[in-house]
């Protein structure tokens, strides 16, 4: 538990005294927020302080009266509107221009539409008409976590001075998706006490859908439909630059706007040399002269004590930029920080989406040159796995002070953070950037028919394969598993499994209605994160094979005594092998154990038990 450094009256001052500072400044100031508004965040009294702000970016708002005016402007910018609002203006604002249409990408499990605006100079509608103008496009997502809903506000302030104000400019040379809500059904399922660590908006939508699946854990295993739908509008629509905006918490630090991405070990290189020479500088210098402090996304290795350092996130392929780096697709997850005002939030946030399509719009050619750099690089050994390591390099980190207090609560330490910055020179980065599992390239993978859910996850990443339109036989490397080891516990609905593997040369009978997938493809490297099973989100780890640790036929011991007898008499090289084992005092005292061990030796036993049914071809 946190201890109460403000009173919700103190930061209601605080925030009218910035809002005041504002109003001399700018003829376009929204008028002052009625101080109770304040109090309206339930949260604000046991959060740690907040340090007033006021930056250049604030020219950018409306006052409630002007026309165009969105609900964010027009109710004080500690609000955000509920989907039937926000849908409304934005079909009021797409019938009043010639650049923007409105497409549904797909229904939510409740019925809801996850709408999509589609903003282009000559209005196209299509995903044929924006490839055909030969321009970059920008995706740009807003609610995968609803609760975090930033990104919407901005971006409907956006296209507002887009194809209202003075902004038509900025698609000249790019085009612009925008999913203002990505999580329909948990954005109404709002209200003032779904974020605790988050500073506004006053009702906030829920984490997770109304299945309760966390989207950004969703991208490689793609359970929920709502993921569906935007895997299959990213494969259809085909982006050059994806953003997934959210808002984090943990500890107090000055940046208000942090942004990340692959990081160089990863997948895609040369999208990550792209992103850090020429998208990274361009977005840092317009959102510091507008006011705001941008950072890198990393968090604290230890909330108490900063000293420890900071880890940088090298992430799997269930999250939304560890995806992009699997599938070569620039992604860049923004994490404005919880704890700073909402309106700081929405216009850092609206600074780094104008940027954005600015330097898209300028580099294009570059940022797509990269992308097909890393979609047929087709490295012939790829990382699956990594572990921690301590970079060469530290980093020095805008953080807040603190002192650490014992709690009459719980009993440990609290960390109580002041309202004061401070500069932590040289901290240590700890990454997990240090390959742990490598693998070879096989040329193709082949999937039996009845694997259909794989086969069907698989297509609709985008991945190409062929069907066996005949009974095929094959060379190929399959896995054996041994010791499987369980979750004990369930996560995003399924049951995660890792086993070891051992990897056996087979030629074997493959039904028609099989699946050949092609390595050189450009999602080779994702089909191998989703079908090797040591990868890190493999469908392997997600439990898709499950079944393959049934033992579903047994043989009774009246059966395997006989049975064992004549094996013995048959095979003296298996005899020999038996009393080998019986060295293990273990195996010797186990009655069970010896019995099993002359079944599974037997033409019996199910040859296709903890067998991978993914074979790696060579050729």
């Amino acid at each position: 538990m946190r201890r109460i450094f403000l009173t919700s009256l103190l930061v209601s001052l605080l925030f009218i005294s910035s809002t005041s500072a504002h109003a001399n400044d700018t003829a376009q100031s929204t008028p002052l927020v009625p101080t109770e508004k304040m109090a309206h965040l339930e949260n604000n009294s046991i959060l740690p302080p907040m340090r007033p702000w006021s930056g250049a970016s604030e020219s950018l708002l409306l006052s409630a009266n002007q026309p165009w005016v969105t609900p964010f402007e027009q109710q004080g910018y500690i609000s955000s509107p509920n989907y039937h609002d926000t849908m409304e203006w934005l079909d009021k604002l797409v019938d009043s221009s010639d650049m923007l249409q409105k497409v549904s990408i797909g229904k939510s499990p409740q019925g809801r539409d996850i709408w999509m605006i589609v903003a282009s100079q000559d209005g196209g509608s299509t995903a044929t008409a924006l490839i055909d103008n030969g321009k970059a496009t920008v995706l740009v997502q807003a609610g995968i976590h609803s609760g975090e809903i930033d990104g919407k506000d901005a971006g409907m302030m956006l296209l507002r001075d887009i194809s209202h104000g003075n902004k038509r400019g900025l698609l000249k040379n790019v085009n612009l998706l925008f999913i203002p809500i990505f999580s329909v059904d948990a954005h109404e399922r709002s209200s003032q006490f779904s974020r605790v660590n988050q500073r506004g908006p006053v009702n906030m939508g829920w984490r997770t859908t109304a299945k309760n699946l966390n989207l950004n854990r969703d991208y490689a295993k793609a359970d929920a439909l709502e993921m569906q739908h935007l895997i299959r509008a990213i494969t259809i629509w085909q982006p050059d630059l994806y953003i997934d905006i959210h808002v984090t918490d943990g500890i107090d630090y000055q940046y208000d706007v942090t942004f990340g991405y692959n990081v160089e070990q990863g997948h895609s290189p040369s999208i990550f040399a792209w992103l850090e020479s020429i998208y990274r500088p361009a977005v840092e210098q317009a959102l510091t002269e507008q006011g705001h402090i941008p950072g890198s996304l990393v968090f604290a290795n230890d909330n108490t004590d900063m000293s420890k350092g900071l880890s940088l996130w090298n992430p799997s392929p269930r999250f939304s930029n560890g995806y992009g780096d699997a599938r070569h697709l620039p992604t860049i997850l923004i994490e404005n920080h919880s704890l700073k005002p909402y309106k700081q939030r929405v216009l850092g946030t609206y600074v780094m989406l104008e940027q954005t399509l600015k330097t898209v719009a300028k580099n294009s050619t570059k940022l797509k040159t990269a992308i097909n750099k890393d979609k047929y690089r087709n490295p012939s050994k790829l990382t699956i796995s990594w572990q921690k390591e301590t970079l060469a390099q530290g980093r020095d980190f805008k953080g807040m002070d603190y002192r650490i207090e014992q709690s009459p609560i719980s009993g440990d330490k609290v960390v109580r953070w002041t309202e004061e910055p401070k500069l932590y020179s040289n901290l240590p980065v700890i990454a997990n950037t240090q390959p742990v599992i490598t693998v070879t390239r096989p040329v193709a993978y082949y999937i039996p028919p009845q694997w259909a859910e794989v086969i069907n996850r698989l297509s609709l990443h985008g991945i190409r394969m062929t069907r066996l339109n005949k009974p095929t036989s094959i060379t190929a490397q399959q896995y054996q598993f041994s010791k499987p080891i369980f979750s004990s516990a369930d996560y995003e609905g399924h049951q995660t499994v890792s086993a070891q593997t051992t990897l056996h040369k087979i030629t074997t009978h493959l039904p028609a209605g099989s699946v050949r997938i092609p390595t050189d493809q450009p999602l080779g490297d994702l089909a191998m994160l989703l079908l090797e099973p040591q990868a890190e989100d493999s469908l392997f780890y997600w439990g898709f094979f499950n079944t393959i640790f049934t033992r579903t036929e047994y043989i009774e011991d009246y059966a395997v005594e006989p049975l064992a007898a004549k094996m013995l008499s048959d095979n003296p090289a298996l005899k020999a092998e038996f009393d080998q084992a019986l060295q293990d005092p273990d195996f010797a005292q186990d009655s069970k154990a010896r019995l099993r061990w002359f079944y599974e030796r037997s033409p019996y036993y199910d040859k296709e038990y903890m067998k991978y049914p993914v074979l790696r071809a060579s050729k």
